[in-house]
């Protein structure tokens, strides 16, 4: 049952990661002038639609949470809409947070908010997947020694490492995208 689960889990993240790599490359032939620098906006709204349509599709394929109790239709509803306030308010969070980092309020807010959604998506998207919108599952999942699953130990490792690559990503620099080489 161990290898089955740790089969699928890297096969799950092994199609995550082709689908950030084909976001940065198939678009380019359906769109003219399309490069992850040039047009990045584009990007950040292409690779977090890719990234959160497959989480969504693997969820769903995978169920690697598989509830015993069943749910109405009301139920999975209410589910479902939680879970989207749950992740515009993960967007709304992470702005804030990006411009408290030093992001500019107004100037860049586009970038800034599809950066913050982007995060989300790798963050947010997935503990939703997983857990739902129980906000006590996320807690004991991100207490010490809380994850039960080698699914749920992903999820931390994932969530974490997304967190802190987009620091050290902008750690070097100030987030102050007014500069011509910044852009």
């Amino acid at each position: 049952m161990r290898e089955a689960e740790i089969r699928r889990l890297l096969a799950a993240n092994l199609l995550c990661a082709v689908s950030i790599v084909l976001a940065s490359m198939v678009p380019a032939f359906f769109l003219d002038g399309f490069s992850v620098l040039g047009t990045h906006l584009t990007w950040l709204c292409v690779c977090s639609v890719c990234v959160a349509t497959l989480n969504i599709v693997l969820h769903l394929v995978l169920r690697p949470n598989q509830s015993p109790k069943r749910r109405s239709f009301a139920q999975k509803i209410s589910r479902f809409l939680k879970c989207c306030i749950y992740f515009f308010m993960s967007c709304i969070l992470f702005h804030a947070i990006i411009v408290l980092y030093g992001a500019p309020l107004i100037e860049s807010v586009t970038e800034t908010f599809l950066f913050a959604v982007l995060l989300s998506t790798f963050t947010t998207l997935q503990c939703l997947c997983l857990l739902g919108p129980n906000i006590q599952a996320w807690i004991r999942v991100f207490s010490k020694n809380g994850a039960m699953s080698i699914w749920e130990s992903s999820l931390q490792i994932t969530s974490v490492c997304s967190i802190l690559g987009a620091w050290f990503g902008a750690f070097p620099i100030p987030l102050d995208w007014d500069r011509p080489w910044q852009v």
